[in-house]
């Protein structure tokens, strides 16, 4: 059993506004409330169904699709969005095992479709009123500085 370190998930959230996670440099990356709108690619999986087909159009219309397409290597953003749609279409058939909701979860959280999932890969949806970035631009969110929260006490 690994000892000591960090740990996906332990301990608290780092917090975008505090003055810690100001000094380390943390800050969230915005994603364009109105989704992806550039070009779908081809499912990577073999013998896709139609099902299959559909959820991955779907899939790349989301906001979190504009990270996946800029990801340094993209081939492995598309491969977990694959296996997540294989997952999910299979979750979709009423006897499907109770071990597949679990894996479609953990699938979910390593492309950033879960709340978890965007706080781990330190995305957010912008607000729908913010004009959205170009296509396929993910831009960062800078933070806001802790002292600007503080207020003076007189007296």
């Amino acid at each position: 059993m690994p000892r000591g370190g960090a740990r996906n998930r332990s301990g608290p959230k780092p917090d975008p506004n505090s003055g810690r996670s100001e000094r380390r440099g943390y800050a969230l990356s915005a994603l364009p409330a109105s989704g992806y709108d550039g070009p779908v690619p081809d499912f990577p999986l073999p013998s896709p169904s139609k099902r299959e087909r559909e959820v991955w159009a779907w899939a790349w219309r989301t906001p979190q699709a504009c990270a996946w397409s800029q990801a340094a290597e993209s081939w492995r953003a598309e491969y977990a969005v694959a296996m997540w749609v294989r997952v999910k279409v299979r979750c979709e058939d009423p006897e499907a095992p109770a071990s597949l909701l679990g894996q479609l979860h953990r699938f979910a959280d390593q492309i950033g479709l879960t709340t978890a999932g965007l706080a781990e890969m330190g995305w957010k949806i912008a607000a729908a009123d913010e004009p959205p970035p170009k296509s396929a631009e993910v831009v960062e969110v800078a933070p806001s500085s802790s002292r600007s929260r503080l207020k003076v006490v007189g007296g």
